[in-house]
């Protein structure tokens, strides 16, 4: 006589444990994008300095004097063919890139690892609450979702830059600016090939082994999510 309540009490809550799970895939679907898009600038951004785009800063102390030489007058010659100039972005026709300082770049690097790692644990946060719904609610998709949500997790311990938090040896994949003139002055100073190994596994081979985790963890949630709608028979 008590299955009816019991039945309606539990399409109840599994109704509600679906909208909460609507809920969590929205914003765990921004915080991805995210994510994903300050990784991408944070990797714009180093190719910019390693290729020479961008010119890191140079102690003026270091700077040897240049003598001044005597004006004379250069007559032009208007048959000669047109020179790119700088404001013109030079021979690469780079435009307003060649505008582009340290000082504008190292300002988007500290915003975007701001930016990086509020979402990155925002991201993983949503994915350990999706796994306490899909528990509660008996929802289904364990298997998927635990996985999403400790692959979250690795890639949050990745991010966060260890090397200024615990002034330790252990590097998060997060650089600032002094970073990156650091490593960048000290492989183009040295002639190892184990120097220039390590510098390019440090700010894109690491970069690589989280976007593939994000990767990795958003695809299981989506298939968290297939599952769930299978099991309840809605597609």
């Amino acid at each position: 006589m008590n299955e009816g309540p019991v039945s309606q009490s539990h399409m109840i809550e599994t109704t509600d444990c679906l909208e909460a799970v609507g809920v969590f895939r929205g914003w765990k679907n921004f915080f991805f994008l995210t994510v994903v898009i300050c990784l991408v600038l944070a990797q714009v951004s180093f190719w910019l300095v390693d290729l020479g785009f961008v010119s890191i800063p140079v102690d003026s102390a270091e700077v040897p004097a240049v003598p001044e030489a005597v004006e004379t007058p250069v007559v032009a010659d208007s048959n000669a063919p047109a020179q790119p100039s700088e404001a013109d972005g030079g021979i690469f026709g780079l435009g307003s890139l060649g505008k582009l300082s340290f000082g504008h770049l190292a300002r988007t690097i500290d915003v975007v690892d701001g930016i990086l790692i509020v979402t990155a644990a925002l991201y993983c946060m949503a994915m350990f609450f999706s796994l306490m719904v899909s528990l509660i609610g008996r929802l289904g998709g364990i298997n998927h979702i635990s996985r999403a949500f400790f692959l979250s997790l690795i890639m949050l311990v990745l991010v966060v830059p260890w090397q200024r938090l615990l002034e330790s040896s252990v590097i998060g994949v997060i650089y600032t600016p002094s970073d990156l003139v650091t490593w960048f002055s000290a492989q183009s100073e040295s002639d190892s090939i184990v120097q220039t190994v390590l510098y390019y596994l440090r700010f894109t081979g690491y970069w690589l082994v989280v976007m593939m985790l994000m990767i990795m963890s958003q695809t299981r949630s989506a298939r968290w999510t297939k599952s769930i709608l299978r099991r309840l028979e809605i597609i």
